[in-house]
């Protein structure tokens, strides 16, 4: 599998229509602007953002709080 096949969105709450549990045990990891990134909870190659978890701090239902960061979007296989 080639990075050209990874989905143009994909985020890690299984609440989400772009939950893809399969894809996500393979290991995904993302080069956000030249830097690797660990904490990404989501993420859009073709509109060129991310969100990442702010802290430990959750939001009323219990989810991780998230910002939004523009940029370029490099998403690849950890484990091919």
């Amino acid at each position: 599998m080639t990075d050209t096949a990874l989905p143009d969105r994909l985020s890690t709450n299984p609440k989400s229509p772009h939950y893809d549990e399969a894809l996500l045990a393979r290991g995904i990891g993302i080069r956000f602007d030249g830097q690797e990134k660990t904490n990404v909870e989501e993420y859009c190659v073709s509109e060129g953002w991310i969100r990442v978890a702010v802290g430990k701090t959750l939001d009323r239902k219990g989810n991780p709080l998230t910002i939004k960061l523009t940029g370029k979007v490099e998403p690849y296989l950890e484990k091919p």
